[in-house]
């Protein structure tokens, strides 16, 4: 398979390498990007970022590839994917595909007109082990109908502290840092439940990455813990006394159209990361934890565990094992037609949850999803018409 490349960040140079490791015929014949931070990954592995053009627009007007893969910052995408859709050209993009209502909106219309199978898109968990595993549970009857969800992500302070430092900072850039990184779960409990979320509240500032929370003045001047991750574009040195205009902490409570309460809970400075679930039944209970690799399933009426399973990291991947089933999932649909588990519109819904819980934060009042979905759906039927 031959892809192209607008943006080659940190994340699309690793997939370039997981991509080759799955598909030895993998091969990237051009990318565009200023300042290219993926390109030491390729060269460590050996393989060609093929030409450097000089626009996004030389770089698909050169043709040569089956796929055009984006990983530029996300308030970028929707340019980057419109000129891929235009061309003809099949297009993957990393996640959020967008970042505001507005570009939804924009972007269901060019579904419409292009058509959803010319979008791929990068929700790499929809592929973990652990879910799908979940997701059978639920269709084999284990759990019953569906009745709440407890859910969470939380990363380390190291990490934390990288979106402090790196382009992602900036809602205009990223669109929020529950858009940008929680997107995966969003969607995953998306789809676990089966239904569009309808209601939505939550709360949520910046309290540990702040100027009084510095551990300078208290003598610790060994900082290093907080740019162990390199930041890329646009990126600075500052961690507490950031420019940033994210979060770092927030909950928020979400009632779905078929009546399923959840409530998600993030932290960016978890010393001792986790990334779990809770999902309650009227016949079982799963919970289980992408981070620390396990799912149970227990019976309501026997109490008897009836799943038991433990995952471990993989070598290849840096997502429980999702990175290399990704690869060769997208390889095969690119070449042979096959099956995703994720669709732009997955993630376009994904996109709208993360949104509402800003809006809902920032106006301290429950958003009403109704009119969005409304506008999300209209533009959709109308551009089809």
């Amino acid at each position: 398979m031959k892809v192209a490349i607008i943006g080659l960040g940190y994340r699309l140079g690793y997939l370039g390498y997981v991509f080759r490791e799955i598909d030895p015929a993998f091969e990237i014949v051009g990318y565009f990007d200023p300042a290219p931070a993926g390109l030491p990954t390729l060269v460590e592995h050996g393989i060609s970022p093929g030409t450097r053009h000089e626009s996004p627009e030389a770089l698909v007007a050169a043709g040569g590839f089956d796929l055009l893969m984006i990983g530029s910052p996300n308030h970028m995408h929707l340019d980057h994917i419109r000129l891929g859709l235009e061309a003809g050209v099949k297009v993957f993009s990393e996640k959020p595909i967008v970042s505001s209502i507005e570009q939804t909106v924009e972007l269901a219309g060019l579904l419409a007109r292009h058509g959803h199978d010319r979008l791929l898109v990068g929700l790499v968990l929809r592929y973990a082990p652990l879910y799908r595993d979940l997701l059978a549970a639920r269709d084999e009857g284990r759990l019953g109908r569906i009745v709440s969800v407890e859910a969470s992500e939380h990363i380390f302070p190291y990490h934390g502290a990288f979106f402090m430092r790196d382009w992602r900072r900036y809602e205009k850039w990223a669109g929020s840092f529950m858009l940008e990184k929680c997107c995966h779960d969003l969607d995953l409990y998306n789809g676990l439940i089966g239904a569009r979320p309808m209601r939505v509240a939550s709360f949520g500032g910046r309290a540990t990455f702040v100027p009084e929370n510095d551990p300078r003045a208290e003598g610790v001047n060994d900082l290093s813990i907080f740019h162990r991750k390199p930041s890329g574009w646009n990126g600075t040195d500052r961690v507490f006394d950031t420019d940033a205009d994210i979060i770092d902490h927030q909950v928020a409570i979400i009632e779905y159209a078929n009546g399923v309460g959840m409530n998600f809970h993030t932290n960016l400075n978890a010393p001792d990361q986790y990334r779990r679930f809770a999902v309650f039944g009227t016949r079982g209970q799963a919970e289980g934890d992408f981070t620390r690799g396990f799912l149970n399933v227990t019976d309501v009426l026997s109490e008897s565990r009836v799943v038991e399973r433990e995952y471990a990291e993989t070598a290849l991947s840096q997502h429980y094992g999702a990175d290399e089933r990704m690869a060769a999932e997208v390889v095969a649909h690119v070449t042979e037609g096959g099956p995703l588990p994720v669709s732009p519109t997955d993630a376009l819904e994904a996109g709208i949850l993360a949104l509402a819980m800003d809006d809902a934060r920032r106006a301290r009042r429950v958003v009403d999803l109704a009119p969005v979905w409304d506008r999300f759906d209209t533009a959709l039927a109308r551009r089809a018409a």
